[in-house]
């Protein structure tokens, strides 16, 4: 069992892992940067697309704060973003639609050359190594009042409101109609933005701060979040885990299903190392079964199960439930371990070495600062130098005393 001490002192340690998985702002800006430059290249005359205002914004894990750094750093970040455009030509189809925005991509001098192979619903541009990241671009068609919508839900939040106003028809090549339904209504449907606001709903502690995430998030250009919560922070080391034991395996936990389960079983604690605990001992509770079915309901549209896929994939369930099983173990492991030394090695397998050791130099340059400064204390049973222990380490004064 820990003391409390030890349980601050394990709390810090994961508190400056989360942070050093990261990106950087500098990363980030770069990220919006290139997204708001395809964004006015899509807008400009002769652009087929000029008159619907295409709109460029980040979903997924970046506009939700949760992105982490792949396991060799110098490996592509994988960017998210839609494409919204405020209607079309009454006779374009999904197959239209998708064409003309990647038409328009394969006319620029540079994207072209970036352009991959269409995928089944995004456009990916991969930029250069130096960047380190690419962007997948989801066409998309809104809602005449999406946006009158949008703006109401950020700046407000009403508990019992309706999401499915902020639900956005997309293109998806292996839907039966892709090539012939002109209707967008009859498109696949989907509510990136619903869900942003669901999931800070869960994750934050006040009205207020939920408003302010969310209303900064839906932003074109949504400010750099130097500050994260609990649950963030949370997600952001479920999915190192994940990496780090998966090694690039498609067949992993989905990002959406930990997600998900994580703000499902987040109770509102306030330090990270308690909404760990509880997330990773309750996450499963919410998954349901249905006729031998395995369901994770989608929160904003209850019609959808991010777990359909797993009757088709079993491998996929399987790993889910092999993730589980060893995350369980691991994080019991952890608190098994006395000393920095041990509680390093420990970490290394589950999170990778260069991000833990990048953690345990930080860790050690802020107790020598503590230490300077006198305010450093030590945990009387682990002996673990730092600022939250009970015993009070006198700094030198290299005068005798």
């Amino acid at each position: 069992m820990y003391t409390n001490d030890e349980e601050k002192e394990l709390n810090k340690i994961l508190e400056i892992l989360t942070e050093n998985l990261d990106i950087s702002e500098s990363q980030y800006n770069m990220a919006v940067s290139s997204y708001e430059a395809v964004g006015r290249y899509l807008s400009e005359p002769p652009s087929p697309l000029a008159k619907y205002s295409p709109t460029i914004k980040p979903q997924g894990s970046f506009m939700l704060g949760t992105i982490t750094k792949p396991i060799i750093e110098q490996d592509d970040i994988d960017i998210d973003l839609v494409c919204e455009l405020s209607g079309k030509d009454l006779r374009w189809t999904q197959y239209d639609v998708k064409q003309i925005v990647g038409n328009r991509l394969k006319n620029h001098d540079i994207y072209f050359g970036m352009l991959k192979p269409e995928g089944r619903r995004c456009w990916t541009l991969k930029y250069s190594e130096s960047a380190n990241y690419h962007m997948d671009i989801l066409p998309s068609i809104i809602d005449e009042n999406y946006k009158k919508n949008l703006l109401k839900l950020s700046s407000s939040y009403i508990s019992d409101a309706s999401l499915d106003p902020l639900a956005i028809r997309i293109t998806d090549k292996k839907t039966a109609n892709y090539m012939t339904e002109i209707l967008t209504f009859n498109w696949l449907k989907t509510n990136p933005f619903g869900f942003a606001i669901w999931f800070f709903n869960k994750a934050t502690l006040s009205l207020q701060e939920q408003v302010r995430l969310f209303s900064n998030s839906v932003k074109n250009v949504p400010e750099y979040q130097k500050t994260k919560l609990p649950l963030q922070r949370a997600i952001q080391i479920l999915k190192r885990h994940r990496d780090m034991m998966f090694n690039g395996d498609d067949e992993k936990p989905t990002s959406i299903i930990i997600t998900t389960l994580a703000a499902k079983a987040y109770k509102k604690e306030t330090n990270l190392i308690s909404a760990l605990k509880n997330i990773i001992d309750n996450m499963d509770s919410y998954i349901e079964e249905r006729n031998g079915q395995k369901i994770i309901v989608n929160p904003v549209n209850l019609e959808e199960n991010f777990a359909d896929k797993w009757v088709n994939y079993p491998k996929r369930k399987e790993n889910f439930y092999k993730w589980l099983y060893k995350l369980k173990k691991d994080f019991s492991d952890i608190k098994l371990q006395k000393g920095l030394h041990n509680i390093s090695n420990s970490m290394k397998p589950m999170f990778g070495e260069q991000v833990v050791t990048k953690t345990f130099s930080t860790l050690s340059s802020q107790a020598y600062e503590e230490r300077i400064s006198g305010n450093q204390k030590m945990s009387i049973k682990s002996g673990i130098l730092g600022s939250t222990g009970s015993i009070i380490n006198k700094p030198h004064n290299f005068h005798g005393n």
